[in-house]
């Protein structure tokens, strides 16, 4: 008889240990190491000849999904910091070790220039783009609205809101009908904490601009979803300054646990897939439980 993993005890479901990082923070640093899916994730084509770009790939979620796109059969081209320049390199070396080839795009999605060059390489170096997968992202604890200083609010806005749209505005003349594009929002978006007000407020804009844009792109073949994650255990939490959450992080969803990138990486494989070709406008929640 084939064994069923239970989904609550397939990863640790105690908290973790407080630990703090300067953002963006960086895997090696991150204790434990999440599960990206390196030794599970088994792919079967479904991607094949795809050609992928993957803002925040470097590691977490971003790498999660890039592992899971290039044994699916795609290229993956991945963008970041450059002070993630060493979790870049270890995520091109699985896309690599797939069989596919890589790209490593360094810089700061903030600057408008930047995330035109990013398509601009992907097309010359792939000769093409299928997939644009919008999850960079920023994040950090608050202490009432009216002690954040506006650089930070702006570092925010700018980071998770209008770097996906300068990016987005960059791809959209190259895609074709039968390309996706996929958008990293966040379980914020609907069950706002208020230590994350700014964060929260940028996820909820993206909700509105999946739909809005599905509308729009729809007509020429083009779909346009999201994928809502709940608490996932990615570099992006100790570097939030919250120590003193991390005991207690993921342990208010129905499962009882915080969730692996892993766990992320099946979602955003359908939405690019040919499977999902009905599927347009959709926010699809990986939230161990927790409503939207």
């Amino acid at each position: 008889m084939t064994r069923i993993d239970d989904p609550v005890h397939r990863y640790r479901t105690q908290g973790f240990t407080p630990q703090e990082q300067t953002p963006p923070g960086l895997t090696d640093e991150t204790k434990p190491i999440p599960d990206h899916g390196e030794r599970t994730y088994v792919g079967s084509a479904r991607l094949a000849d795809r050609r992928a770009l993957i803002t925040g790939g470097d590691s977490g979620i971003g790498r999660a999904v890039a592992i899971a796109y290039a044994r699916e059969g795609a290229d993956v081209a991945i963008a970041y910091l450059p002070e993630e320049e060493a979790d870049a390199a270890a995520t091109a070396g699985w896309i690599e070790q797939a069989g596919m080839r890589s790209l490593r795009l360094p810089g700061d999605l903030r600057d408008i220039a930047h995330s035109y060059r990013l398509v601009e390489r992907v097309i010359a170096e792939f000769g093409g783009l299928d997939i644009l997968v919008l999850n960079a992202a920023y994040q950090q604890a608050r202490n009432g609205l009216e002690t954040v200083p506006p650089e930070e609010i702006r570092r925010v806005v700018d980071t998770n809101l209008l770097a996906p749209l300068w990016t987005t505005r960059a791809a959209i003349p190259h895609l074709q009908a039968g390309a996706a594009i996929i958008v990293t929002t966040s379980i914020q978006a609907y069950d706002p904490d208020p230590g994350l007000i700014d964060y929260a407020m940028t996820k909820a804009a993206l909700v509105a601009f999946t739909k809005a844009l599905a509308q729009e792109l729809g007509p020429r073949g083009i779909r346009v979803n999201a994928v809502a994650p709940g608490p996932i255990w990615t570099p992006l939490i100790p570097a939030t300054g919250w120590p003193d959450h991390l005991p207690d992080f993921g342990q208010n969803t129905a499962l009882g646990r915080a969730g692996q990138p892993a766990e992320l990486a099946p979602a955003y494989v359908f939405l690019a897939a040919p499977e999902a070709s009905y599927v347009s406008g959709a926010v699809v929640p990986v939230t161990g439980g927790r409503g939207l």
